[in-house]
């Protein structure tokens, strides 16, 4: 289990390390160091997911680790609730990037072992906390710079507990 303590509450996930060790190992890496302490849910689209990474309030970046190999082929499906790892369009681009799907979103499902079919790992599960995830999904959104929906006011990971 992991415990995202956020300043709307707390978030407690289940986590499928034997349907995604690969992704699990480096996900509870940088919860263990502390990584996503302090970081926001800095892209909220209300129908689609809310998604937490390296960014800091004001929009600043962390470093983060090498990517790994993607494991979107392990038979969980992106419906809501889930939590799944993003990535960039090289299907193994995941680092710390990862997302919870507020929506049932099939066309992010792997399908085939090619860049467009590839699909993005699930990997957990929200266990408790949904009411809390149903919450940010509603904050009020903004450009910032580049960025699209990107909540008005700050939705801040102030820690990440894991529980083993």
């Amino acid at each position: 289990m992991v415990t995202f303590h956020t300043n709307y509450c707390e978030i407690i996930s289940k986590i499928f390390a034997d349907k995604a060790p690969v992704t699990v190992e480096s996900f509870l890496n940088y919860c263990r160091a502390g990584f996503y302490e302090k970081t926001i849910f800095h892209l909220v689209i209300n129908s689609f997911m809310i998604y937490g990474d390296r960014i800091k309030p004001g929009m600043n970046q962390k470093s983060t680790q090498a990517a790994i190999k993607k494991e979107a082929n392990n038979g969980l499906k992106n419906t809501i609730s889930t939590l799944a790892m993003a990535r960039t369009n090289d299907p193994h681009s995941a680092t710390e990037q990862f997302f919870i799907n507020v929506a049932d979103n099939d066309f992010l499902n792997f399908r085939s072992k090619n860049t467009q079919d590839w699909g993005y790992c699930v990997f957990g599960e929200v266990f408790a906390g949904m009411d809390v995830v149903d919450k940010i999904k509603g904050v009020k959104t903004c450009h910032s710079g580049m960025h699209q929906n990107v909540p008005l006011e700050d939705v801040v990971i102030k820690s990440v507990t894991v529980n083993e």
